[in-house]
């Protein structure tokens, strides 16, 4: 079972920015839909946002619309999240999400289910004070 590896986060004031940063160790992620979930204190885990897997379709929670952008660098087989005016609502565990190998998220019209992803990292905590 592969677990993905997330890195960044951490605890920042409303309207600052933080990035967060994933890696793949188990395989290429080349052709393979990544995304970004979240979970905050008694919520359920929701979706944030995805990229297909050259990079030219991304989606978006409504709630993060312009202020978070989703990337890839494939040649290091790294997906980012860049989190700018956050707020304190945007304050959960973020979790780097993985579509089995090869199964991409171009053609969707909307932000992928959670139950379209198989792998998962363990999680990072970014707190929004305000």
């Amino acid at each position: 079972q592969v677990e993905l590896v997330e890195s960044g986060g951490g605890s920042v004031q409303a309207g600052g920015s933080l990035s967060l940063s994933c890696r793949n160790p188990g395989f290429s992620i080349s052709s393979t839909c990544m995304a970004w979930f979240r979970q905050a204190p008694g919520k359920q885990r929701e979706g944030v946002a995805a990229i297909s897997s050259g990079g030219g379709a991304t989606f978006y929670a409504d709630s993060v619309k312009g202020r978070f952008a989703i990337s890839r660098e494939n040649n290091e087989n790294m997906v980012a999240l860049r989190m700018d005016s956050l707020k304190p609502e945007d304050t959960a565990i973020y979790y780097c999400a993985s579509m089995d190998k090869g199964s991409d998220c171009f053609y969707r019209r909307r932000l992928p289910d959670e139950s379209d992803y198989k792998f998962w990292g363990q999680g990072t905590q970014v707190t929004v004070s305000s």
